[in-house]
């Protein structure tokens, strides 16, 4: 009896220790760190994100600032250029950066030489029908530049005008669909919104029509006679990331990212590098 009574003692405190190890693991566990309630409340979260496995390719133009341009040592920076980063990092793989022409930028996503576009690309309603979106990002609007010794002072005085727009561009899309279009003298496309401002100087152009966000930062970085016209635009729009059409995992994956950079403050702060202040799409 002795015996027995010793058994039944000994396999009860043995399932006691059971019991505990097993209460054990399912407690967080931290990394080290201060061991705070925040920290592990982020840990848990970067745990819960999703993952791309190897990279993603994003296609974008190399001379669209302050989104995605060359700087001094021909690296390419930019607003996007960072969220792409930091949103990499999230899902624990590699981001390529890869030039192409705007123009032909839906093909190269169709035929698979890129996973996205993420480059200031509007989301109108025709590329919402044939490309993946995420949720938009940051809000613009297409403006009028001209030179300070234009006579153009509002929208109506663009009759009878030459125009310079970027091939492909929503800017291209909102001049052709607004109805001030059939009075225009005449309207030009350009590989990119330089050449554009290039044109205008010399004045071969009238006016140029281009994203606010885009137009702004380059009046501001550069030595010009230009001016933005305050008295009319051609609408407001907004900007999001592409992908394919159907690819709708990697737009979800890519969207919780951003969701988890908006929450933890990341955003924001690339949005402060680039703008001077928080105008990110929270």
């Amino acid at each position: 009896m002795k015996k027995f009574l010793s058994f039944i003692l000994t396999a009860t405190l043995m399932m006691g220790f059971v019991g505990c190890g097993q209460s054990a693991d399912t407690e967080p566990v931290t990394d080290g760190g201060s061991g705070t309630g925040t920290d592990n409340t982020q840990t848990s979260e970067t745990a819960e994100l999703p993952k791309i496995d190897g990279k993603f390719i994003v296609g974008l133009d190399d001379e669209f600032p302050p989104m995605g341009f060359r700087d001094e040592n021909n690296e390419i920076v930019g607003f996007d250029i960072d969220l792409a980063k930091a949103a990499a990092e999230k899902l624990g793989c590699e981001v390529e950066f890869q030039p192409i022409d705007w123009d032909t930028k839906e093909l190269e996503l169709e035929n698979g030489n890129i996973d996205c576009i993420w480059n200031g690309l509007t989301m109108t309603e025709e590329r919402q029908e044939n490309m993946e979106f995420t949720k938009p990002y940051l809000k613009n609007k297409q403006i009028i530049i001209v030179k300070n010794s234009s006579e153009i002072q509002s929208k109506d005085d663009l009759n009878g005008k030459k125009i310079g727009v970027q091939a492909g561009s929503s800017a291209l899309d909102a001049v052709e669909g607004d109805d001030i279009y059939s009075s225009l003298g005449e309207v030009s496309t350009y590989d990119t919104n330089i050449l554009a401002f290039t044109d205008l100087d010399i004045q071969r152009l009238d006016a140029v029509v281009a994203d606010e966000i885009v137009a702004r930062y380059y009046l501001a970085n550069n030595k010009n006679d230009f001016r933005v016209v305050e008295n009319g635009d051609f609408g407001d729009e907004v900007y999001g990331v592409a992908a394919k059409k159907g690819n709708t995992e990697f737009i979800e994956k890519l969207q919780a990212a951003l969701d988890a950079m908006s929450k933890d403050g990341t955003a924001a702060d690339i949005s402060t590098k680039w703008f001077g202040e928080d105008i990110y799409q929270h």
